[in-house]
């Protein structure tokens, strides 16, 4: 048992170091610029400082002083910032050199970083097909200590997937708006409606991990494969042209699906594969939005 928490915590310390560095170093603007000014609402002024966006400047209370001023948004001063972590069982696939379970938490440390250094409240909702656990959104590097801890080492009661469930919970519990992160493979269907009315309530962000061999399936010959989710077994002979091209069908659908699930409800989206830096993806994703 005490080997066991000795090494929760060598791996929290070295995701810490990770992803706080990364956060620091490469998300710090990016991040600013993407989710500070979202649905503001004007609360006072300030003087200029070095950095500020010029396009806040109060021209009006700036020629009464004859010095520059700022306009200070509800939203920069304290902005809640929600984790939705999927922890299915789908989630412990993988094929490269991490499972998607790393990814989705490596991800959602720095997210958690880049918030606390922006001065924003973060908090977790852990998600199966059912709401797993809640942390209610708080400040401070104790917190996203906490928080990293539970991303390693929670595990969760049960495997199958509702998306569906907890943004119907986040759109009920949240009163605030937010900016949700919403971190899955998406595996599920049947969403749509309650992503589209979440996201007219918070700012809903989509971020979708997935394993580069559940794109297409290889020809491998006879295989048995189990649904991590159910935990039923079945053979699948994979060296079938027609149940290769099938299954490649079935990803092309479901992808489209997924895409136009996301552009109909307004919904920003990127995907990470596993076998890929989400670095580039996530920065890709700030640029866009800002």
């Amino acid at each position: 048992m005490m080997t066991e928490a000795t090494d929760i915590i060598k791996r929290v310390r070295q995701i810490e170091i990770k992803t706080r560095g990364l956060s620091s170093n490469i998300f710090a603007g990016e991040y600013h610029s993407a989710f500070k000014g979202r649905g503001m609402t004007f609360s006072e002024v300030r003087e200029y400082q070095y950095g500020d966006d010029i396009r806040n400047i109060d021209w009006n209370v700036t020629a009464r002083f004859n010095h520059p001023f700022i306009k200070v948004f509800e939203e920069e001063r304290e902005l809640t910032v929600m984790l939705m972590i999927d922890v299915s069982g789908s989630r412990e696939f993988g094929t490269t050199w991490r499972f998607k379970k790393n990814v989705i938490t490596e991800m959602a440390a720095v997210l958690a970083f880049s918030a606390i250094q922006n001065n924003d409240k973060i908090g977790v909702v852990f998600f199966s097909d059912r709401i797993e656990k809640f942390i209610p959104p708080k400040k401070g590097r104790k917190h996203i200590l906490y928080i990293i801890r539970e991303l390693i080492s929670f595990t969760p009661e049960h495997r199958e997937t509702n998306i569906s469930e907890a943004l119907r919970y986040l759109t009920n519990a949240i009163k605030k708006r937010c900016t949700a992160f919403v971190i899955s493979d998406f595996m599920d269907e049947g969403f749509e409606d309650a992503l589209r009315i979440a996201n007219q309530k918070h700012d809903i962000v989509a971020l979708r991990v997935y394993d580069p061999r559940e794109a297409e399936m290889p020809d491998i010959g006879f295989v048995k494969l189990k649904d991590a989710e159910t935990g039923e077994y079945y053979w699948a002979n994979t060296s079938n042209r027609k149940t290769r091209e099938a299954y490649q069908t079935w990803w092309k659908e479901n992808e489209g699906l997924l895409q136009s699930a996301f552009s109909k409800s307004g919904v920003d989206n990127v995907a990470v594969p596993t076998n890929e830096d989400y670095v580039k993806a996530l920065i890709s994703l700030f640029k866009k939005r800002a």
